[in-house]
């Protein structure tokens, strides 16, 4: 009887102890009531999905270049940063008013020290709208950095004095801010000079087919 006692109190005793009541250590079957969340193996295992090109616009990739959208998307981001840089650049040079339009202008009109018409500076630039260049010019004017003057039935544009000294600042800054970034060696500058011919013929490409739109 005393036997039969004991052994019944044993198997009333909950999985993790004895008869005795000592704490004994979990076995594998009650493994799920310690924890029953499922095991997850390591991130890497985790198969690695390909985004594809990174463009801005993946509506517009087509599998005959999937470089083209690329490239425009490069040439998007390139180009806000440049004008963003034009601007503040200019803005440390002393005329802090301008935009990337006005800025491109007044380098222009003071290249070479040459006097300029309105329409020989919009095709260099590759303006299609006259008016956008001919409020700069104004704009530029009243600041006192271009000057107009009449020929004949043209009128010509130059810098002044003062715009003369602005581009002279804006070359400073250029140089200790933007030139100094680079390194200088052969290497570097054939690769800049590659990309900056692409960029012209791909701006031929582009204004080709601007005017096949145009036509449709």
């Amino acid at each position: 009887m005393v036997q039969r006692s004991r052994e019944g109190k044993a198997g009333r005793a909950g999985p993790g102890r004895a008869a005795t009541g000592a704490p004994q250590p979990a076995r594998a079957s009650d493994a799920s009531t310690v924890d029953e969340a499922p095991l997850q193996g390591p991130a890497s295992d985790a198969p690695i999905v390909s985004a594809g090109p990174i463009v801005s616009s993946a509506h517009l990739v087509s599998a005959r270049s999937v470089q083209l959208s690329e490239f425009e998307f490069g040439m998007i981001i390139a180009n806000n940063a440049f004008t963003r840089w034009a601007v503040r650049c200019m803005a440390a040079a002393g005329l802090p008013d301008l935009t990337s339009t006005d800025v491109m202008v007044l380098h222009h009109v003071a290249h070479r020290g040459r006097a300029k018409k309105l329409a020989d500076i919009c095709f260099v630039l590759n303006y299609e709208d006259i008016h956008v260049v001919s409020y700069s010019l104004r704009k530029l004017t009243g600041l006192g950095v271009v000057r107009g003057a009449r020929v004949g039935k043209e009128v010509v544009y130059e810098t002044t004095a003062a715009g003369a000294q602005a581009v002279a600042r804006y070359r400073g800054i250029r140089d200790r801010c933007l030139v100094a970034a680079l390194s200088g060696d052969d290497r570097e500058n054939a690769d800049i000079g590659e990309l900056a011919r692409v960029l012209r013929a791909l701006s031929g490409l582009y204004d080709q087919a601007a005017r096949a739109a145009s036509s449709l």
